[in-house]
């Protein structure tokens, strides 16, 4: 192994997360230890600010930023992209000349995610229930996929109309409905999207009951710990076919090593190396 780099994970609720072996398993092929630290806020005894401003001096070359703190970090770092600063969340830190560096993997994840599943297939309608971090993330990738009918489910209504507002202005024409009841937003809906953390560990439960997903197509879970969420498992008994948040993992892991590192990864091996439980501690 070379010199190796550290990189690290910032949110709540993470010690399930698969992050930390990903990247490892990522430097792993290319001769480069990986040191990934979980960060969570009330385990170091600092708030995300305070955290955050820490590891931005503590030799992290990077960082992913996941649930409650997308939105937050934005305000944070600086933003090239015009459409990550559009969707006003960022889940990747990179920590470079000129400040660090915020980037939106969960994006470009998820049109890697529905593409593997459903090929170039249109969207179609689609409710997506949270308008979080993750749901902004998501949105802007639907409408890069060719959705033009959307409906935004979110108890924080005032959020939901906020980003129905940013997406009609990205692209003008588009319908949208907001509302703070998913069940009542559903009819119709060719593809049912949670972006909230309902299903997992810790936050159990589903979204939408499953009569409500009856008539739909397909169905994506942002929610990957655990895999088989009872969203997930009610939309493939009804027919739907499902897109797991396992595949957003992949994909954004996949593209956050690229911005982190640059360097080139086999897929297909890592993939089968998170299968077998392969790790490099």
């Amino acid at each position: 192994m070379t010199e190796g780099i550290r990189l690290g994970l910032i949110g709540d609720n993470i010690v399930a997360s698969q992050s930390p072996r990903l990247h490892r398993l990522a430097g792993l092929q290319n001769g480069l230890a990986v040191r990934y630290d979980r960060l969570i806020p009330k385990v170091e005894g600092k708030p995300f600010d305070q955290l955050f401003q820490h590891v931005a001096g503590a030799g992290y070359r990077a960082v992913n930023v996941t649930y409650p703190y997308k939105e937050r970090v934005a305000a944070k770092v600086v933003i090239d992209d015009p459409l990550v600063r559009a969707m006003g969340a960022v889940n990747t830190v990179v920590f470079d000349q000129g400040g660090p560096h915020g980037y939106n993997t969960d994006h470009s994840g998820f049109i890697r995610a529905y593409r593997w599943v459903r090929g170039d297939a249109a969207p179609g309608p689609v409710l997506m229930i949270g308008a979080g971090g993750v749901g902004k993330a998501v949105a802007f990738g639907l409408i890069a996929l060719g959705m033009t009918e959307f409906r935004i489910a979110d108890r924080d209504l005032p959020k939901a109309q906020a980003l129905a507002a940013a997406l009609g202005a990205a692209r003008p024409g588009l319908t949208v409905l907001t509302g703070t009841d998913a069940a009542e937003l559903a009819a119709g809906a060719s593809g049912i999207v949670n972006c909230t953390p309902v299903g997992m560990v810790g936050y159990e439960g589903t979204p939408l009951p499953r009569a409500h997903l009856q008539g739909a197509a397909w169905a994506f879970d942002a929610v990957y710990t655990p895999v088989d969420t009872q969203f997930l498992q009610d939309a493939a008994a009804e027919g739907l076919q499902v897109i797991s948040g396992y595949e957003l993992f992949i994909g954004q892991g996949l593209d956050s090593w690229t911005l982190f590192t640059g360097l080139p990864l086999d897929e297909a091996r890592l993939r089968q190396d998170l299968a077998d439980g392969k790790d490099t501690e």
